[in-house]
């Protein structure tokens, strides 16, 4: 499970659809509607929020928003909409480092975008993080 702190436009379409469900699955960890991934680091962030479902619905409805600009059809009925929105830091280093494993993954899957995101030197957050500086984050698995 990977819930990326980089906005979801940097992602290709296998990257956005895995991010759309293990977001989902994220969602259930939270409301509690499933014994796996209870504990995935990927979710410290969230549940260490002020309101873990609030900033879950808010994530995933900017990744249904990238979704519908693709043309893709999410099921929009999957997010909460009464949710309210709060930014979330993510550390400079935990954004650098998830554009190299981003990269990674593009290199393989779709070079193109791959190279469109090597020439960003600064790497837009998902809109619901604000950028503090730091190392990579210490839930992440190195």
């Amino acid at each position: 499970m990977r819930i990326w702190s980089v906005h979801p436009k940097y992602l290709d379409t296998k990257g956005l659809v895995a991010l759309w469900r293990e977001t989902i699955l994220a969602k259930h960890v939270l409301e509690g509607r499933t014994k796996g991934y209870r504990n995935h680091p990927q979710l410290i962030r969230f549940k260490q929020s002020d309101h873990p479902l609030d900033r879950i619905n808010q994530y995933l409805a900017t990744v249904y928003e990238e979704a519908t600009r693709r043309g893709y059809t999410f099921d929009k009925e999957k997010i909460d909409w009464n949710f309210s929105s709060s930014l979330m830091k993510v550390t400079s280093g935990q954004l650098q480092y998830e554009k190299e494993h981003l990269l990674r993954k593009l290199n393989v899957r779709d070079p193109q975008r791959s190279d469109l995101v090597k020439a960003i030197s600064k790497i837009d957050p998902h809109p619901m993080f604000k950028v503090v500086k730091g190392g990579i984050e210490a839930w992440e698995i190195l």
